[in-house]
C-alpha cells in the first residue's frame, strides 16, 4: 500500500512538473533590457508558416541561445487598424536580454543556421529592430 500511495505521489509532482510553463515562455521584462524584434511583413503573395515558427524554429533558437535568451514571444497579426484591414505583420516574434553583448555573443556563433532556417517558414525578408526596454 505504501508504494502505491508513493507512486501515485509521484505520478502527481511528474503531472504538475510537465504543466508548469519553461522560463522561455514567462514574460518578465524590466527596463534595461534588449529586445529584438523580428517582423514578417504582409504581402500580395507572401506566406508564413506560423505552425513551423512557432513549433520548430522559434524553440530551435531558443535552444541555440541558450540562457543569454530571456523569453521570447510570438505574435500572430490579424487585421490592421480595424478589422477589415489586414494586418501589416503575418507575424513578430521577440528576443528578450539582460544586454546587447549578450545577444551578439549567442547569435553570431549560430546565425548561419537560424538564417538558413527562414525559407522553412516563409517567403520574407523579415524586418529586424534592436531596442532597450524603457518600461
Amino acid at each position: 500500500m505504501k508504494s502505491y500511495i508513493f507512486f501515485l505521489l509521484l505520478f502527481v509532482l511528474v503531472l504538475w512538473a510537465c504543466s508548469q510553463p519553461s522560463p522561455s515562455t514567462i514574460s518578465t521584462s524590466k527596463k534595461g533590457m534588449i529586445k529584438i524584434t523580428i517582423m514578417y511583413p504582409t504581402g500580395d503573395s507572401s506566406s508564413f508558416d506560423m505552425d513551423y515558427y512557432s513549433q520548430k524554429h522559434m524553440p530551435m533558437v531558443a535552444r541555440l541561445l541558450g540562457d543569454s535568451l530571456k523569453f521570447l514571444e510570438i505574435d500572430k497579426g490579424l487585421s490592421g487598424r480595424t478589422p477589415d484591414e489586414p494586418s501589416p505583420y503575418m507575424a513578430i516574434g521577440y528576443l528578450y536580454f539582460d544586454q546587447l553583448s549578450a545577444y551578439q555573443n549567442s547569435f553570431g556563433p549560430h546565425s548561419k543556421t537560424i538564417l538558413n532556417d527562414i525559407p522553412n517558414y516563409t517567403d520574407v525578408q523579415p524586418i529586424l529592430q534592436i531596442s532597450e526596454v524603457l518600461e
